[in-house]
């Protein structure tokens, strides 16, 4: 999608690259990907080394930062995965933003 079609990308938000191979090469589960996909989003200390293109600089930040401005707007959460793939992290990072 161009960037003028969409007003923020916070790829912070990401499983990283590592973590996202293995889920859909089916070396690890979905539930796993999920604790590991949540772990990684409230890790301490530098996620870089998982990710080679991909810096995740301030996960925690960016996921406090969406939880607000969800609470006043409509966010609208994109992936690379097709919009019914049951198995995406935009799914889980749903719930967090709600609070589920």
């Amino acid at each position: 999608m161009p960037a003028s079609r969409y007003d923020v990308w916070m790829p912070s938000l990401a499983p990283s690259e590592r973590l996202l191979r293995n889920m859909q090469a089916g070396r690890i589960t979905w539930p796993r990907f999920v604790r590991e996909y949540r772990r990684e989003l409230f890790m301490d200390g530098p996620v870089d080394a998982r990710s080679r293109s991909i810096k995740n600089h301030s996960q925690k930040f960016t996921l406090r930062l969406i939880k607000q401005l969800a609470r006043r707007n409509r966010v609208t959460l994109m992936c690379h995965c097709a919009e019914d793939q049951a198995h995406c992290h935009r799914h889980e990072l749903r719930r967090l933003v709600r609070g589920i």
